[in-house]
């Protein structure tokens, strides 16, 4: 508290005390300099404490789709010539030769020929075929039946950790700048022809309906009435009203229950499956594409009210004829921003321009910074997310290259070329939803005919059609108990 010891080594007499004061005052000076060095280095370490209390919250937005985004019905005459094409292809690939949806709604279109001029999706992205024992670099044209030399680039849209048994044929597609006067090719294949037929398909299926208008998307999908049989939340009955429209490029009408950020969030009274959200959905599997989709069901994912719904990055299936019980507990966590970590708190330090309505998230950022690369690249917007402003989508009639730039880009993208995954930041707040998810057969076979009779009176089906229970899928979103967890960081040290 004082330097008496420098004093002491003063008027000390003789050595051996000088000598003793002079060691006992260089240790207390040692000390000092040590608890100084120790107090600065535990405040630039940056170190948080976590607080963990828990609290009531509110019932979360809730978005539901059909996987099937449009009535093949009422789009098929805008595919007709790719499904032709798609079923031309899947002939002289494998000898299938008779292929339709679960129920024929019309005769088909009549078949061509193979290799003729009404080939023009083949002729676009032609679909090559390599021989496994092939060590050449030729591979057969689908189209025409030749051999053809591959130029460019092969890449194997395969993984290189998971071992595939090895095929007799390798399917793949070849993209060339310019239409192909250009050397600079790429050819994709696949280790699978599904994979294969599907990802062509869907390239051109893209194409397409990139070209037709919103308003037509909106009508050709499923409205909120088709798609929702019964709908209940908290004990109390609900409606189609109680959703709101939210349109997606790929899964076409969406529907999101207690999404309005401008009216009251709903509460849900107690925990457990009897008071949160219950809905049987009809899915209509006699109107599925058969070659954009796969499976059969809905598709859902739980959110903020304003946050935007990335249901083809972490949506969470629905099965038919199954009833999903989907518990939640929310995690609600706080993060310190620079100096002790990276975080963003709203988005606006980071260099990043936003193309979607909604707050700020890492998702959000890295599809905007991919679609502004792919605007400024491809001079078009890839068709699965919003567009920029004053940019319109790819399609091949007016950017006859965008497959070809869509797919360099992509592959940057992913090997982290581009610096969106370093420019890109993880928000300082968010709520985290953890799920536990369980099945159970639904209908049972003793309740399945009258339940099955009492839908369809309440649906009101038409022409005596009756509801099947492949067609419908049953789901309950619940809290298991009214407590929120949250993750409070603050600092271990302060000048406060």
């Amino acid at each position: 508290t004082n330097t008496h010891g420098c004093r002491r080594i003063v008027v000390s007499r003789g050595r051996l005390r000088k000598l003793t004061w002079i060691l006992l005052t260089l240790a207390a000076v040692g000390l000092i300099f040590w608890q100084c060095a120790l107090l600065i280095l535990s405040f630039y370490t940056v170190s948080v404490s976590v607080k963990v209390h828990f609290q009531k919250l509110e019932f979360p937005a809730v978005t539901i789709c059909n996987i099937n985004p449009y009535k093949y019905s009422v789009v098929k005459d805008l595919l007709a010539d790719l499904d032709q094409e798609t079923k031309n292809a899947l002939k002289n690939l494998y000898g299938l030769s008779d292929i339709q949806s679960r129920k024929r709604r019309e005769a088909d279109p009549p078949q061509w020929d193979e290799g003729d001029s009404h080939s023009k999706f083949l002729n676009i992205l032609p679909l090559v075929v390599f021989e496994s024992n092939d060590t050449t670099e030729e591979a057969t044209d689908l189209l025409t039946g030749r051999k053809r030399k591959v130029s460019g680039t092969i890449v194997h849209k395969a993984s290189d950790i998971m071992h595939v048994q090895e095929t007799k044929k390798t399917v793949g597609f070849q993209m060339c700048e310019k239409n192909g006067t250009s050397d600079d090719c790429a050819t994709y294949t696949f280790n699978s022809g599904v994979n294969a037929i599907r990802e062509w398909y869907k390239l051109h299926y893209m194409n397409i309906m990139a070209q037709v208008p919103l308003e037509k998307k909106i009508n050709m999908s499923y409205s909120a009435e088709e798609l929702l049989v019964t709908c209940f939340f908290d004990g109390v009955s609900c409606d189609p009203r109680n959703f709101t429209l939210f349109h997606h490029p790929m899964y076409g009408n969406c529907y999101t229950f207690n999404g309005a950020t401008n009216e009251t969030i709903l509460n849900t009274s107690m925990g457990g499956s009897e008071y949160g959200l219950q809905v049987v959905l009809y899915v209509d599997e006699a109107e599925y594409n058969p070659f954009l989709v796969s499976s059969t069901g809905a598709k859902i994912i739980i959110h903020r009210q304003d946050e935007y719904p990335f249901i083809e990055d972490v949506g969470t299936e629905i099965e038919t004829a199954m009833a999903t019980s989907i518990g939640m507990h929310l995690t609600e966590s706080f993060k310190l921003s620079e100096p002790y970590s990276q975080c963003t708190k709203d988005g606006s330090d980071v260099p990043v321009k936003s193309i979607y309505n909604a707050t700020y998230s890492l998702q959000i950022c890295l599809h905007s910074c991919f679609q502004r690369h792919m605007a400024e690249k491809c001079h078009c917007a890839q068709y699965s997310q919003p567009a920029p402003e004053n940019v319109s989508y790819c399609n091949y009639q007016k950017h006859p290259n965008w497959m070809y730039c869509y797919y360099k880009l992509h592959q940057a993208f992913v090997r982290e070329e581009l610096g969106c995954q370093t420019i890109c930041r993880e928000p300082c707040n968010f709520k985290e939803w953890s799920l536990t998810t369980s099945l159970a057969q639904w209908p049972s076979d003793n309740s399945e005919q009258w339940l099955l009779d009492v839908l369809t009176w309440d649906k009101g089906q038409k022409e005596n059609r009756r509801l099947n229970k492949t067609d419908l899928a049953k789901l309950l979103i619940f809290y298991k108990d009214l407590n929120q967890r949250s993750i409070i960081e603050n600092p271990a040290n302060s000048m406060k």
